[in-house]
């Protein structure tokens, strides 16, 4: 029995290698048919993992100078050279630059940034006392101040004696808004006008 097991076991052991040699076979001409497109394929990833990681790093770099620059300006306004920089990596960063100069100097900014476009419009309304200008901000779904801009129409048609109209504006104002207290004392001040 023993001679019967080892025949088996000698058996199941050139099998096995056998298995091994011939799927080292089969590799061996997978390799060598695709070599080509195997070595293309390895280099574009090599490649394209550099590509990756040097745009990341690139855009890190641009970050800090740009914050860098960010800074300068806010100590100093008249800094030609974190001007130019902010200019050069980022547009938006530089335009909110802008903002805040014209906000100490008390003046309007144009910028193209999103919330604060919407405020400077809000402001120029504001300053001009344009109760057009103002319902075209406040009629702004995602408008910041919508319910402010809201209240500070009915303020502007009270001055002008249209306490109707103004009433009428205040009713567009939720409950729930932020600027429902001022509503209030407004509303208040209207329950003795006609």
């Amino acid at each position: 029995m023993s001679l019967k097991d080892d025949i088996k076991s000698v058996k199941q052991e050139l099998n096995t290698e056998e298995q091994f040699l011939e799927g080292f076979v089969k590799f061996e001409r997978f390799f060598k048919k695709n070599k080509i497109i195997l070595i293309a394929a390895v280099a574009i990833a090599v490649f394209g993992f550099i590509a990756v990681t040097t745009t990341d790093y690139l855009k890190e770099e641009n970050k800090k100078e740009a914050n860098i620059a960010f800074n300068q300006i806010l100590e100093n306004p008249n800094n030609q050279a974190a001007i130019t920089t902010l200019k050069e990596k980022n547009m938006k960063l530089y335009e909110i630059a802008l903002y805040l100069q014209a906000q100490k100097e008390n003046k309007i900014a144009q910028t193209n940034v999103e919330f604060l476009k919407e405020i400077s419009t809000y402001h120029k309304a504001l300053k001009e006392q344009s109760l057009e200008k103002l319902n075209s901000v406040s009629m702004q779904n995602d408008f910041l101040l919508k319910e402010f801009a809201i209240f500070n129409q009915a303020l502007i048609l009270t001055q002008k004696g249209q306490y109707q109209d103004a009433k009428e504006k205040l009713r567009l104002i939720p409950e729930t808004s932020k600027v429902t207290e001022l509503v209030k004392i407004l509303n208040h001040f209207l329950l003795t006008k006609v």
